[in-house]
């Protein structure tokens, strides 16, 4: 990743904790205007506090967080999501019994009309509009992911983070979203994307960090070296 200009989202020496156990040590990650970070670690690593401190969820209880340069540190959620920090959680966060068209609705709060709401989700994911009636519950896992994506892109955002977006779906599906992944990361979003099974958001990334343990052993151009090592973070024997 190029370290010239200043990046849309960076964490620096981030520490954080759950009830005085602290779950990140000096976390390091810059991402920049039009670039895909894959953050990659086992199951435990911290890779979805580190998206919650970005996000503002969670507090960091040491480093500093920047947005676009300015520092942020300790912003609640809410104000960062005005700033343009928009966070899809794990598990897709649609309204089950609500339908795929009062799931967009829902994001008129942003001061977009709730035509202009669905023009830009169905232009996006055309599949969309073919299911705008039906109960999003009812949609297929990847269509239930397109759907949680269009209701948090309403918000035009500058910073995407996702987590864990292929969980429970098929690798063509999960293809599909990274391209359209991609596609927005090209109209100038910086995308941090926090993710088990590297496979398939390595051929999108820009940049990968591995996290195990709270800490970044590694992080560079995702090419033939992380894959070669990766199996050794995951199971632990790397140094």
């Amino acid at each position: 990743m190029s370290a010239t200009g200043t990046p849309l989202l960076e964490l620096s020496g981030v520490n954080a904790a759950y009830d005085g156990i602290t779950v990140l040590h000096g976390v390091d990650i810059r991402v920049d205007a039009g670039r895909i970070v894959a953050l990659l670690g086992p199951n435990g690593a911290g890779k979805t506090t580190t998206l919650k401190v970005a996000a503002g969820v969670h507090p960091p209880s040491g480093g500093r967080l920047r947005l676009g340069g300015r520092d942020v540190t300790g912003a609640r959620a809410g104000d960062l999501a005005r700033a343009g920090v928009c966070l899809v959680p794990e598990g897709r966060g649609v309204f089950p019994n609500l339908s795929v068209r009062d799931n967009l609705w829902m994001m008129t709060f942003t001061g977009r009309t709730r035509e202009e709401i669905e023009d830009a989700a169905y232009a996006r994911f055309p599949v969309l509009a073919e299911r705008r009636t039906q109960p999003a519950g009812t949609l297929s896992g990847g269509e239930q992911q397109m759907l949680a994506l269009a209701r948090g892109l309403t918000t035009d955002p500058a910073v995407l983070l996702l987590d864990e977006l292929s969980m429970g779906l098929a690798p063509l599906v999960v293809a599909d979203l990274y391209e359209r992944v991609a596609e927005i990361a090209r109209q100038g979003v910086a995308v941090l994307i926090v993710e088990q099974f590297a496979a398939a958001v390595l051929r999108i990334a820009h940049h990968a960090a591995v996290l195990t343990r709270g800490r970044i052993p590694w992080q560079g151009h995702p090419d033939g070296s992380l894959h070669a090592e990766l199996s050794s973070y995951y199971l632990g024997s790397a140094p």
